[in-house]
């Protein structure tokens, strides 16, 4: 069931509205049940899947708590070990044998391993993820293990954030499924707005600039020069507005029913560093990384080396966590390249600045900042979105190649309208997010007719501007 469904729209209604209806004692059942209907909308059988790896790490969480010595160590391992091997069958196993099977060609050997005809379940990374986070996080003593077997269910399978996150923590999410949520108008107004806002980013700007952005990376020997950048481009505005439209529906929702979710997104694109564009977006995911296996490498507290290398392994590891696919594996080890080529070369940058006694505009330093950092993080996006190293690599070497009468056949005549409103809705996007920075209240200060007539006008810019075509979510492929 997808977030921009009218479908959705009426789960949500129903289930919002019996939310507040029914008695305290029982909404966590309603909710869980509700999550399973959620989950299988997409492939039912697959959630058999889901309720074996709860079951695994809701007795992991108890074994861990009441153990002593190295047994907590080896419960721990076990879960890890079991969500793990979920994700290496169903999302890895065929890349490796894809390898497997390179190797042997080399060699002039038949590759005995045979492939599984399998389809990747939904959100599988995302929730085995957050589960993996609370036998570490009880293993750690940072939080008590759960004894209520359905509140953990409802935990690892809360419908707004099931398929693609925020990836929670059990110290934010699990004592709230316990607290008595009331109506509150205020609350549930900024829900709603929130939604809509995610739905407007989904709908009219990322589905929109993807009709262009296909267009360029499903057929990478027709476009060139300008055309190909455009297409990037658009790239990196629809994967951001798709992605951070879906954390602000699923934030938004929750938020209606009285949840609280971690913020996942705050303007990356503004950033003015890697790493701060990392502090920024896939907020959850970042943090989980640096928590979880950054840290525990050594973090920055080891030598220098051994700390470009822990940079390069988790950004590295990362990329292979968004896809089995070569791909998305040079996709995070560009950032981690980034990040320690800025630690490299920050001394002689200083020296540079300082050097020359540039007294440059401070908003003027900053905007240079972004764009350098958008360049890098836009070429990037290259290898994430193409199917095939053989696709990035072509891709990049059309954009090049001067063509202006291909930019005009593709650009201008077959996609005018799209080609248009792209860029009209990049500037609105990046306008919008800045006076939000500068003048949060700059709508909740104006009369009530005055915001009930702005928020109407999204609306109705949603229902006339919006594509509606059962289009997924990017990032439930992960």
């Amino acid at each position: 069931m997808l977030f921009n469904s009218f479908e959705f729209l009426i789960f949500f209604v129903t289930v919002t509205s019996l939310y507040f209806i029914i008695q305290h004692r029982f909404r966590w059942a309603l909710l869980l049940t509700s999550s399973c209907i959620f989950y299988m909308f997409f492939i039912p059988e697959y959630i058999l899947i889901l309720f074996v790896t709860i079951i695994i790490d809701y007795f992991a969480g108890i074994l861990i708590e009441n153990a002593q010595g190295k047994k907590r160590k080896r419960y721990l391992l076990l879960s890890l070990i079991a969500n793990i091997g979920v994700l290496a069958i169903f999302k890895y196993y065929n890349f490796l044998n894809d390898n497997i099977s390179e190797l042997c060609f080399w060699i002039d050997r038949e590759n005995p391993i045979p492939y599984l005809d399998i389809i990747l379940p939904i959100g599988l990374s995302f929730h085995t993820f957050q589960a993996m986070s609370y036998t570490i996080e009880v293993y750690r003593g940072h939080q008590p293990a759960e004894r209520h077997f359905g509140i953990y269910s409802l935990y690892v399978m809360f419908y707004p954030q099931l398929v693609a996150g925020p990836i929670e923590r059990p110290q934010n999410l699990l004592h709230q499924f316990r607290a008595k949520h009331v109506f509150e108008y205020g609350r549930v107004v900024s829900g709603l707005k929130l939604m809509t806002w995610g739905l407007f980013k989904k709908a009219v700007i990322a589905d929109r600039l993807a009709l262009m952005a296909d267009s360029v990376f499903n057929n990478p020997d027709d476009h060139y020069g300008f055309a190909v950048i455009l297409g990037v481009v658009f790239f990196a505005f629809q994967i951001y507005c798709d992605f951070s439209g879906y954390s602000d529906m699923a934030i938004g929702a929750a938020r209606v029913m009285g949840f609280h979710l971690m913020t996942n997104f705050n303007s990356p694109y503004f950033a003015k560093s890697i790493s701060e564009f990392w502090k920024r977006w896939h907020i959850s995911l970042s943090t989980w990384f640096k928590d979880y296996l950054y840290v525990p490498l050594g973090g920055n507290r080891v030598g220098k080396w051994k700390w470009y290398y822990n940079l390069m392994i988790t950004f590295m590891i990362s990329g292979l966590w968004h896809g089995a696919n070569w791909t998305f594996i040079i996709w995070g080890a560009l950032h981690g390249f980034y990040l320690v080529f800025a630690l490299l070369t920050a001394d002689f940058r200083n020296k540079l600045f300082n050097s020359t006694g540039t007294q440059l505009n401070k908003t003027v330093t900053h905007l240079v900042q972004s764009l350098t950092v958008f360049a890098l993080v836009t070429f990037a996006w290259i290898f994430f979105r193409a199917d095939s190293l053989d696709v990035a690599i072509s891709l990049i070497r059309n954009a090049t190649i001067i063509d202006i009468s291909q930019l005009s056949l593709t650009m201008l005549t077959e996609n005018y309208w799209e080609f248009i409103l792209g860029l009209v809705l990049i500037p609105m996007l990046l306008f919008v997010e800045w006076i939000y920075h500068v003048y949060p209240t700059i709508i909740s200060d104006k009369p009530t007719a005055v915001r009930y007539a702005f928020y109407l006008i999204v609306v109705l810019i949603i229902v006339n501007l919006g594509v509606f075509g059962g289009n997924n979510f990017i990032y439930f492929q992960f």
